[in-house]
């Protein structure tokens, strides 16, 4: 892509996803988001409705009546965009391409954190880490990201989710939230890796995928390729038992994504490339709301 056309496509995510994250998202990326972690602010004494367990002994002892301590916000909060640019992201069959969607939500959770003064990281990962950008804060480097996140070519084609996993939690050392955008067509187990990157951060799991890599379309004869490795095959659509076939491996695939994410604590999100992601990540920040 050239630098004309690079611009242009910056630009066009930049309004879009910016107007969205000022109007829609800030709020709810606050609530969900924020609270996370508190830190001391001051002491006061102690009035009707005040939680008990925020009496402060040692003042309280020395003043001979009750003080509590005051809390406040950590307002800083770091957010990690942990983002899969396998060769599977290049597919698009119904609507929008895998890769582009993700790319779309990763800049709007990269604005709705502007509003808030947060910093943002980056790590792309394909089989291995494909680049890593330190999280900071500022328009600038959130425009950095996006070009990046837009014009990114990976070096391998396969997926790693537990490659990405462990590298995010040995390298993010304090507490993050972090959102990892795939579309979890990976064979190899990332089970062990999700839950301590879990337990050392705050992740949140966002499925991007295509209609069709969940079910076939009966239309004859067709040759697909498999864009991680490369491999062509003719398959048959017009057989039921086929499609079935794909269709199960779909279901099956799913089922174990969804024990994974439950076990290890993490919120998933999933939606399609034809689908408003407006309102899956919306509805992912009000669940983490209510947590």
């Amino acid at each position: 892509m050239d630098a004309s056309e690079l611009l242009k496509k910056v630009r066009k995510i930049e309004i879009k996803t910016r107007g969205l994250s000022q109007n829609i998202f800030a709020g709810e990326y606050h609530t969900a988001f924020k609270g996370r972690g508190v830190i001391f602010s001051e002491v006061r004494e102690y009035q009707p409705g005040d939680d008990i367990r925020d009496i402060d002994w040692n003042v309280t002892a020395r003043q001979n009546k009750p003080y509590v301590k005051v809390y406040e916000e950590e307002r800083e909060l770091t957010m990690m965009l942990i983002i899969d640019v396998s060769g599977s992201g290049d597919f698009g069959a119904v609507g929008e391409v895998k890769k582009e969607m993700m790319a779309e939500i990763a800049a709007t959770l990269a604005f709705s954190s502007i509003q808030n003064n947060d910093k943002v990281g980056v790590i792309f990962f394909s089989d291995k880490i494909e680049k890593f950008i330190p999280p900071k804060k500022g328009k600038k480097h959130i425009l950095r990201i996006i070009r990046e996140i837009i014009d990114f070519s990976p070096e391998s084609r396969g997926t790693d989710i537990e490659v990405a996993l462990k590298f995010m939690t040995n390298a993010i050392k304090k507490r993050c939230t972090a959102f990892l955008l795939t579309d979890f067509i990976d064979s190899h187990s990332y089970y062990q890796s999700m839950s301590v990157a879990n337990s050392k951060h705050d992740l949140a799991a966002i499925q991007v995928y295509d209609r069709r890599d969940a079910k076939l379309p009966d239309v004859g004869l067709i040759r697909v390729r498999d864009l991680e490795t490369g491999a062509d095959r003719w398959i048959d659509t017009s057989s039921s038992r086929v499609r079935k076939k794909y269709e199960r491996a779909w279901y099956e695939r799913q089922q174990t994504l969804s024990s994974i994410v439950a076990r290890c604590g993490v919120d998933l999100v999933s939606v399609t490339t034809d689908e408003d992601y407006v309102k899956a990540l919306l509805g992912l920040f009000r669940k983490r709301s209510v947590h």
